[in-house]
C-alpha cells in the first residue's frame, strides 16, 4: 500500500493507494475516516495509476468542498434579494464539464457544476442568479439578461469563468 500526503483545496490529506491482485480494470476511490483509500488492479502501470488516483482524488475533494456550501441556503437568499422563485432543488453535479450550472424550468430542478466550489462566492452568486433568473425567462433573451444584470458582480464574475474557460485563472482562491 503507498501514502501520500495530498494537498488539498483546505488542508492536506492522506491518500492510501492499496494494488488488489483481483481487480483487472476497475479502480475506486472512497473515504476511509480522514483519509481517501484508492483501489487499483496490481496490474496497473505506474502512470496509469497516478492519473488515476490523481483523477479520483480530485473528484473527492471537490464533492467535499462542494459540501460546505450551502446552496439551498445562498439560493434562497438571492432569490429573496432579486425577487426571483426559488428553485424546486438545488445541488453539486460532478456531470457538468462544459456548463457552470443548468436549469430545468419545468421541474425546477437547478444543477451547479462542482468544479465552482473552490470559486469566490460572488462567482458561485452569480452562476445561481443566472439559473435562477431561468425559472422565470427560459431562454436568453434582453428580459432574461435585465434580470441577471442586477447582480453588481455580473459582469467581473462573467470575466472570471471566461478565463477559467480559456485557461487563464491562475490559482483560485474562494475568499470574496
Amino acid at each position: 500500500m503507498d501514502t501520500t500526503a495530498l494537498g488539498g483545496s483546505t488542508s492536506a490529506v492522506e491518500v492510501r493507494v492499496i494494488p488488489s491482485a483481483r481487480r483487472k480494470k476497475s479502480v475506486s476511490a472512497k473515504w476511509v475516516g480522514d483519509a481517501i483509500e484508492v483501489r487499483v488492479p496490481a496490474t496497473l502501470s505506474a502512470t496509469d495509476r497516478e492519473r488515476h488516483v490523481r483523477e479520483l482524488t480530485e473528484r473527492l475533494l471537490k464533492r467535499r468542498d462542494a459540501d460546505l456550501i450551502d446552496l439551498n441556503a445562498r439560493a434562497k437568499a438571492l432569490a429573496k434579494e432579486y425577487e426571483l422563485p426559488l428553485p424546486n432543488s438545488i445541488e453539486w453535479s460532478s456531470r457538468q464539464q462544459k456548463r457552470w450550472g443548468s436549469c430545468t424550468p419545468s421541474t425546477g430542478a437547478i444543477r451547479i457544476s462542482d468544479r465552482m466550489s473552490e470559486f469566490p462566492n460572488w462567482v458561485v452568486d452569480h452562476v445561481v442568479l443566472h439559473e435562477l433568473a431561468h425559472l422565470v425567462v427560459a431562454n436568453h433573451s434582453p428580459a432574461f439578461y435585465a434580470l441577471i444584470e442586477r447582480y453588481p458582480h455580473a459582469e467581473k464574475a462573467e470575466g472570471f469563468l471566461l478565463a477559467v474557460s480559456l485557461g487563464h485563472a491562475g490559482s483560485l482562491s474562494s475568499s470574496d
